[in-house]
């Protein structure tokens, strides 16, 4: 028994070491959207009466059974659901367990590409549409979390596009497909009803913003170097 726990101790350096955290940049290191993003549109300007022209869009979009489904999947926040709304573009089934060093890519990106946005989220403390026309969404579980957060820029958008861009640079074959998904995870934000337009575009800069700091940093190149050895491992047996 005692030569056991010996062995389990002696292995849990390795084991450790082995845990990789996806946190790559300190947040304070991050682009900072404050300072390079417009602020929102006044309420009485033309962008805030694009916003609300936008916002009446996403509501009659709800009326497309498909479209709403997929906007109503696109209010999950995580690397799990973007390995699930992404793995069809792209080609291959992402996954913790099927593509573990991309799985790893994609936390990088989420955990450090969030930060972008919020000091812009905190300063402005824009309300969301449904907040401001107390109005319901089509994801009613998020509402009572998210009615005290700021809109602008989206976060959910800003996930969404880094990830597309980055399974880009992984597969560029698919680089259509897969941008055509990043856009329309952002757009679905505007027909949930959490977001005006202009919080998604914000977004998307953000996004680009993120990806392009992230590439300075060794460590986020050495995973790029390893995902993109283990999708041709995966395309070549296909």
């Amino acid at each position: 028994m005692k030569k056991t726990v010996f062995f389990l101790y002696a292995l849990l350096p390795l084991y450790l070491s082995a845990q990789v955290s996806p946190k790559l940049v300190a947040p304070k290191e991050m682009p900072n959207g404050l300072h390079f993003l417009p602020p929102p549109p006044d309420t009485l300007s033309a962008g805030f009466a694009y916003d609300l022209s936008q916002y009446h869009w996403g509501k009659s979009q709800r009326n497309d059974s498909v479209r709403c489904a997929i906007a109503t999947r696109d209010a999950e926040w995580s690397v799990p659901c973007m390995c699930r709304e992404f793995s069809e573009p792209f080609g291959v089934t992402l996954s913790k367990e099927n593509t573990p060093e991309i799985y790893l890519l994609l936390e990088m990106v989420a955990e450090n590409a969030r930060h972008v946005a919020s000091e812009a989220k905190d300063h402005y403390m824009r309300k969301r549409p449904y907040v401001r026309f107390h109005e319901g969404t089509i994801a009613p579980w998020d509402e009572e979390d998210l009615r005290n957060n700021g809109s602008y820029p989206s976060g959910h958008t800003i996930l969404g596009w880094s990830t597309a861009l980055i399974l880009t640079e992984l597969n560029p074959d698919r680089q259509d497909t897969l941008l055509a998904r990043g856009y329309m995870y952002g757009e679905s934000r505007v027909i949930a009803g959490f977001h005006w337009q202009s919080d998604v575009n914000a977004g998307f800069l953000c996004a680009s913003a993120a990806i392009a700091r992230l590439h300075a940093n060794d460590r986020f190149q050495e995973q790029i170097r390893k995902a993109k050895q283990e999708f041709l491992k995966k395309k070549s047996r296909k």
